[in-house]
């Protein structure tokens, strides 16, 4: 089995939980950043595919990938400051799912929280007023701080779990 992970990554978060999923897979298996992405992916026998949550959806650079990623086999895996359980964090991977070109049901979901950069977090404090879901208040300064303990060691070997989980079933 020939596998590749790709990863967008704006703090940090991805890159640690990309390179996690690539050390559980056969030694000298590619990790690379969407810049760095070979041109023909086709080679490879599944994709794993992480990106970092932006407004619902993969970032930007990461929707460019996808929307070219016609491999059969994908795993998508995102970075986002919800707790992965939450529903938003399914919405952002599912909506993501749909951004591959062919239709393709992913083989599995990887949802990881991490900090949240900081100049987003000023972006949105500014945008929206106290009171607002996205404005500043007690609960999301929580949420933030609680979000930025993350990836941490239990993380990434839920991450490394869930490549096996996907080898298993190829």
């Amino acid at each position: 089995m020939k596998a590749i992970v790709v990863y967008s990554s704006r703090t940090g978060n991805t890159k640690l939980v990309a390179e996690a999923m690539a050390s559980a897979l056969p030694a000298g298996t590619p990790c690379v950043s969407v810049k760095e992405v070979p041109a023909d992916l086709a080679s490879y026998d599944v994709v794993f595919m992480g990106f970092w949550a932006d407004q619902g959806n993969a970032d930007k650079a990461a929707q460019a990938v996808l929307k070219e990623i016609t491999n059969e086999k994908v795993a998508l895996f995102c970075t986002l400051g919800v707790p992965p359980v939450s529903p938003h964090a399914q919405e952002t991977v599912e909506a993501a799912a749909k951004l591959l070109p062919n239709g393709q049901t992913p083989v599995g979901y990887f949802k990881c929280q991490g900090k949240v950069d900081p100049k987003i977090i000023e972006m949105m404090y500014k945008m929206f007023p106290e009171g607002h879901a996205h404005g500043k208040s007690p609960e999301r300064d929580a949420r933030h701080a609680q979000a930025a303990s993350h990836p941490d060691e239990n993380d990434l070997a839920n991450a490394k779990a869930f490549v096996e989980e996907v080898v298993a079933k190829l």
